[in-house]
């Protein structure tokens, strides 16, 4: 059977490589004294509050469950455009939001709609894998653009003025970023916009992390620059709805209908069910559940880095947002014997029972020495994944 070339440019979802082999270990050690400590898939332990659970349990009862339009419930676009106004100070219309079955339906329409074949698009090194494939997907070629810790792991206006080049298209940037969970300084992505625009280019920014951003300085949307950026969000991460598969795109007013065509044909629209249960997450109780689980996700960073910079797995840049710590395993590599980030994720699953993730997936420059943890886990199975690695590294 002949496999189309864009299916074989699409790497491995490393993630899941690695998860795939800890699922396994964790049923052999399940009824020990030391069971798996899972670190590697960023999933909030949390999930949908009550209220959006009883929205949801409504809308089944009441057989609520017929096809929306493309664009999504004119409610919930309502409801998101008030979130915008309410959290982050931006007036963002609801007739610019497309509602979508997630955040990776929103990146791939926003590809589809606006990549041609041979179209260049620059990204961080490191950053999320599946975000270069999408862009891979559609035709196109993701240019990663080497990072460093000084540079909080984020482009730079400079940076992309340097690197653009005949075929550039666009940038595509994730503030807070995976794996890293930084941001980009309000300031800097201003002026990468500017050097962008002036272009005639495109400003992408997955901005599925933002809710939970701990540090004000940051935390602010990106669309408070220009209408003509476009963000791509979840409610995966900020909302705890993971599985529930949705997500949103907000566009310039131009490519509203674009991306409506796309939507009817590939998505018809996004689960009736979550959306309607989406609604609940803008409840005040609902709310202010989300920022009590906030604080317990910086509580939970304000411990772990930390703990993983004594046992000298440096994390050099203090994420300022998001639940990852994307940490520097060098110098264990070398006490250890071990080659690379690979070797010692798989040494740590098998050693300390504790998985995580090798940086193979996020990029090319230098991502062989670092790993990514998640702490998107109670603060015991934090304590005990510190003590565990400290027994291993530290005999």
């Amino acid at each position: 059977m002949r496999i189309a070339r864009r299916a074989q440019r699409i790497e491995p979802f490393y993630v899941m490589e690695v998860a795939k082999a800890a699922s396994a270990l964790a049923r052999e050690v399940a009824h020990t004294d030391r069971p798996v400590i899972f670190l590697n898939i960023g999933e909030p332990d949390f999930t949908a509050p009550p209220l959006v659970q009883q929205a949801a349990e409504r809308c089944i009862q009441q057989g609520q469950t017929q096809y929306t339009q493309a664009l999504g419930t004119d409610a919930l676009r309502q409801a998101i455009s008030g979130w915008y106004a309410q959290r982050f100070g931006v007036q963002v219309p609801a007739r610019r939001i497309v509602v979508t079955a997630g955040a990776s339906a929103a990146l791939h329409l926003a590809c589809l709609a606006l990549i041609e074949q041979g179209d260049e698009v620059l990204m961080p090194d490191p950053s999320y894998p599946c975000n270069r494939h999408f862009v891979s997907a559609a035709e196109g070629t993701a240019v990663l653009v080497p990072t460093t810790a000084e540079e909080r792991f984020q482009l730079s206006a400079a940076k992309v003025q340097a690197a653009w080049g005949p075929n550039t298209r666009g940038v595509l940037l994730a503030s807070p970023s995976n794996p890293t969970g930084t941001s980009i300084d309000p300031a800097e992505l201003r002026r990468i916009h500017e050097v962008v625009r002036a272009r005639g280019g495109i400003t992408l920014i997955d901005e599925i992390y933002l809710g939970l951003s701990h540090d004000e300085a940051y935390g602010q949307s990106a669309l408070a620059i220009s209408d003509d950026i476009i963000s791509i969000n979840s409610f995966s991460k900020y909302f705890n709805m993971t599985g529930w598969r949705l997500g949103w795109l907000v566009v310039p007013e131009a490519l509203v209908d674009v991306v409506e065509r796309l939507a009817q044909n590939l998505f018809i629209c996004a689960s009736t069910v979550s959306q309607q249960a989406a609604l609940a997450c803008f409840e005040p109780e609902s709310l202010a559940l989300y920022e009590q689980r906030r604080a317990e996700f910086k509580a939970r960073r304000d411990f772990f880095i930390p703990a993983l910079n004594a046992l000298g797995l440096t994390v050099p840049v203090m994420p300022d947002g998001a639940f990852y710590a994307w940490a520097d395993c060098r110098s264990a590599c070398a006490k250890l014997g071990l080659k690379d980030s690979w070797d010692f994720a798989h040494a740590a699953l098998h050693q300390a029972h504790v998985a995580i993730t090798p940086g193979r997936d996020f990029g090319t420059f230098e991502t062989a020495h670092f790993v990514r943890f998640s702490t998107a886990n109670s603060m015991a199975e934090l304590q005990a994944a510190i003590e565990r690695l400290k027994a291993w590294l530290k005999p």
